[in-house]
């Protein structure tokens, strides 16, 4: 396992193993996965379908139990579901009755309870301003286009002020422009914020522009990480400079190659 020790580590997965019984014996998903992520680092895994990307990410989030191992934030196992891990998942699941601001609200409440009423609407408005929705705070979340819900989504997300943000193929259900300008509204957002991002991705190229590092998944079962990508471009990143920047294609063509085997 690479050894992180430069910055503080905010997330640890050790020794994490996922098994789920089957009458023919264990069907094995993870074993001996291993991942470490820094206070404020943005970290994508890529790998084939079925290889237990988002499982990993469920058990990080506290939704999915652990068969083996470890996982820790901020040097604290994880116990259950927390407000210290903010999941962003592929559909945002809002009530549909409810005001983007409303949405929102629910989870400030709970991760403020001592907030007066107009702190936690200053919260919200705040968030949602920042994902573009400025001019929707009062619209039911039925009536928003299913990029604007992701947009409520990635507010609700930062407006809990989680330790770690957990992504797991956020914008997959998208088209390729709402995607390309919702990839650019969670790398403005999140390098003002610098929480510790985790992002299961399909995407090579979405991998690169919003991550520091990339981990690549082996093909499951008994998945782990096969190689590790150190993504050194520039922040903050603007996509035409990232695309026109030599490395680029380096590291594109060694994610491609990993995932080709």
């Amino acid at each position: 396992m690479e050894v992180l020790t430069e910055e503080k580590i905010m997330l640890e997965c050790r020794d994490i193993k996922k098994a789920y019984p089957t009458p023919k014996g264990d069907f094995v998903v993870l074993e001996n996965f291993q991942l470490q992520a820094k206070e404020s680092e943005f970290v994508a895994i890529i790998g084939h379908s079925g290889c237990g990307k988002s499982t990993l990410l469920t058990m990080i989030a506290g939704l999915n139990d652990i068969t083996a191992g470890a996982i820790t934030v901020a040097n604290h196992p994880i116990q259950g579901a927390g407000p210290d891990r903010a999941v962003v998942f592929q559909s945002p699941s809002l009530f549909p009755w409810m005001t983007s601001l409303e949405n929102v609200l629910i989870g400030v409440k709970q991760v403020f309870p001592h907030a007066t009423t107009n702190q936690r609407l200053e919260i919200c408005k705040y968030y949602l301003s920042k994902v573009g929705l400025a001019d929707s705070f009062y619209k039911k979340a039925k009536d928003l286009s299913q990029g604007m819900k992701q947009r409520v989504g990635i507010a609700r997300a930062f407006a809990l002020k989680p330790k770690v943000l957990l992504l797991d193929e956020p914008f997959g259900m998208l088209d390729s422009m709402t995607r390309i300008e919702l990839q650019d509204v969670l790398i403005d957002v999140w390098s003002k914020e610098k929480i510790t991002a985790i992002m299961v991705t399909h995407d090579v190229d979405e991998a690169i522009f919003l991550s520091d590092r990339v981990i690549m998944m082996t093909s499951g079962p008994y998945a782990k990480v096969g190689e590790v990508a150190h993504i050194k471009l520039e922040r903050p990143r603007n996509r035409k400079t990232v695309v026109e920047h030599p490395d680029f294609y380096k590291y594109r063509q060694q994610l491609l190659t990993f995932l080709d085997h």
